[in-house]
């Protein structure tokens, strides 16, 4: 089999499984490049080459492309900024809190102050899984 066929085949099963499975047009970024690739095969016929190219013309694609695909917002923290915490957080370590009725890890937003457990703590931010807190009798001392 040429190349110039491999990679027209592999564009054209690419473009058709950002159908079935969406990857947000990753694949059929990968696929356009392998039949931009599949044109330039008819002329360069090695394989390596056109492999750095597909490579190359693929992520430049991907670049490309992710200003047209919209940034997911993470989700905000809901009204509740209160939690209590379950396990001790040593200074620079995570612990556990109970917030919203679930348990969270958590961190302390300053590196320097440890928390007991069962404490009432200030949810100041959130970090992917990773809540960051204060204690609340911090907070409540520290008047702008």
């Amino acid at each position: 089999m040429n190349y110039a066929l491999f990679w027209l085949i592999l564009g054209t099963v690419l473009c058709l499984m950002e159908l079935f499975i969406p990857t947000a047009f990753v694949e059929s970024t990968l696929g356009v490049s392998a039949i931009i690739v599949s044109l330039i095969a008819l002329v360069v016929p090695q394989f390596n080459v056109q492999a750095a190219l597909w490579m190359v013309l693929s992520l430049v694609f991907i670049f490309f492309l992710k200003r047209f695909v919209p940034q997911r917002t993470p989700p905000i923290l809901l009204d509740a900024t209160e939690a209590r915490t379950l396990t001790a957080i040593a200074p620079g370590e995570t612990g556990r809190v109970l917030y919203e009725g679930n348990s969270w890890q958590a961190r302390c937003d300053d590196e320097a102050v440890a928390i007991g457990a069962n404490q009432v703590v200030v949810v100041v931010r959130r970090k992917g899984n990773t809540l960051y807190v204060m204690p609340e009798r911090a907070i409540q001392t520290w008047e702008p």
